[in-house]
């Protein structure tokens, strides 16, 4: 049967004639077909499969050292994507070598000095091994067990670590000094003799008279002492003054402390500007002391001088109006004399009566160095160390005005003078910067800054005749008029 239908799937034509052929009845007769053409549809016949396979008693295997000799891993590489075995992991390199290098250059390292690993260290016993061989000369060894504790687990002066048992710098020692030792205090039924815990130690020495040796070294010592004290005496310094002007008096007879009369104001007057202006722009400069000026201050009423004292040991007269000439200088003691008030307490006394009737004491009250009374007599104005202006009544309750309270200055450390304009509309102060600082007494509001000295700043005036003139002095050694 299966060659029946082989035969007839190979008499089965493949192009369209035969389908036209079997439409119009034109059948021909089957071809004869070749039986190798159809052997491999044919089945097997039973028993053939056996003697088909062929046995091979020493066949062809793949050997593992075979298999591995291909794979080989880049010394360089840092991220392995399989899973190699040791063997492969840590095979020596291939290739050619340097003859020349020692064992130590031929080592893996991962760094220019060396091969270097994380590792986890406790600071403390870090820090105190370090400290311990800073100090002593030995230390633990970190690649010995130190578990047990032995000479060899340490490094460095091993025969000091020995003598010390081991001793780390923050550990202290049993130390081993012998008690001084007393006489015996006797017998306590003899109150005379009984000498009990007031007993002297044995090697406790009475006399307290240096021995010839130590004599003679005292004695060295006490002449160069002498020595040395016997500089010569400072002679002391002659008072005098220097006039500047070439005549003390002018032809009518008047001398330098008349008050001129042809400046446009009258200085004889008691009364006070109207309104008074902030000054914008310097005028003028008095140069003259060698040192810092420490205090300014004008003649009463008329305010036509300007006394100035200096760090140099001189007192100047200054001309407030005309050629503002130095007409005078005083020189006296070769000592800086000044009194500052570093106590917290405020004195209140009369005049007459030297006995204080109020004093103010409070712990948030710091030191006021410098205190400046109002034009009016009103207000007492005390610069204090906290870097503010603080007012007090000065008339029935002398207390203070919280409302009256004026910051924005740095003045710690210095005693800078306060002053007030002649219409008490502004309050003028130095600060430490040697800026002229300007407030406005309503609002207490910092109006105005000027960048008046190099240094501090020490002291303010405002002349009492005129709306816009402030005088400054300050550590640089100039005295400066703005208007």
């Amino acid at each position: 049967k299966m060659a029946a239908a082989a035969s007839s799937l190979v008499s089965y034509g493949s192009g369209s004639d035969s389908e036209n052929e079997s439409e119009f009845g034109n059948v021909t007769s089957p071809q004869k077909v070749d039986p190798d053409a159809v052997a491999h549809l044919q089945p097997l016949k039973p028993g053939t499969i056996t003697a088909l396979a062929v046995l091979n008693s020493a066949p062809e295997v793949a050997v593992k050292e075979d298999v591995e000799t291909g794979v080989h891993l880049d010394p360089a590489l840092k991220e392995v994507t399989y899973n190699p075995t040791y063997e492969t992991m840590f095979a020596p390199e291939f290739g050619p070598t340097n003859p020349f290098r020692s064992k130590q250059m031929s080592a893996p390292r991962n760094m220019l000095s060396g091969y270097a690993e994380p590792a986890h260290v406790n600071d403390f016993m870090f820090e105190q091994q370090r400290r311990t061989f800073s100090t002593f000369g030995y230390a633990l060894d970190p690649s010995v067990d130190t578990s047990e504790v032995s000479s060899s687990s340490y490094i460095g002066a091993v025969e000091e670590a020995e003598k010390n048992k081991g001793l780390m710098v923050f550990e202290t020692g049993a130390k081993k000094t012998e008690k001084r030792k007393k006489v015996k205090g006797g017998d306590a039924s003899d109150i005379e003799s009984f000498l009990g815990p007031w007993a002297k130690y044995q090697d406790e020495k009475d006399v307290a008279k240096p021995s010839e040796d130590e004599q003679k070294e005292l004695d060295e010592i006490l002449a160069k002492r002498q020595k040395r004290g016997k500089n010569e005496e400072e002679a002391p310094a002659e008072e005098k003054t220097v006039l500047h002007v070439k005549e003390a008096y002018d032809y009518q007879g008047r001398s330098y402390l008349h008050v001129p009369q042809d400046v446009g104001i009258n200085l004889r007057s008691a009364d006070v500007p109207e309104k008074c202006y902030l000054p914008k722009k310097q005028l003028h400069v008095w140069t003259g002391h060698t040192k810092g000026v420490s205090a300014i201050r004008l003649f009463p009423v008329s305010a036509h001088l300007l006394l100035s004292c200096s760090m140099d040991c001189k007192i100047k007269l200054w001309e407030v109006y005309n050629d503002r000439r130095c007409v005078r200088t005083f020189i006296g003691e070769s000592c800086v004399v000044s009194i500052s008030a570093s106590g917290r307490i405020k004195h209140l006394s009369d005049v007459d009566i030297p006995v204080d009737f109020k004093y103010i004491a409070e712990p948030s009250m710091h030191s006021m160095p410098a205190v400046t009374l109002s034009p009016n007599g009103k207000w007492l104005a005390c610069q204090s160390m906290d870097n503010q202006i603080l007012i007090f009544g000065a008339q029935n309750r002398f207390r203070l005005n919280k409302k009256k309270i004026f910051k924005g200055h740095m003045v710690a450390g210095y005693a800078c003078q306060v002053d007030f304009s002649p219409d008490m509309s502004y309050v003028v102060s130095g600060d430490a910067d040697g800026k002229l600082n300007i407030w406005d007494w309503k609002t207490t509001k910092l109006y105005h800054r000027i960048k008046a000295h190099d240094k501090v700043c020490i002291s303010a005036l405002w002349h009492p005749h005129e709306t816009s003139k402030v005088i400054t002095c300050g550590w640089d050694g100039q005295i400066k008029l703005w208007d």
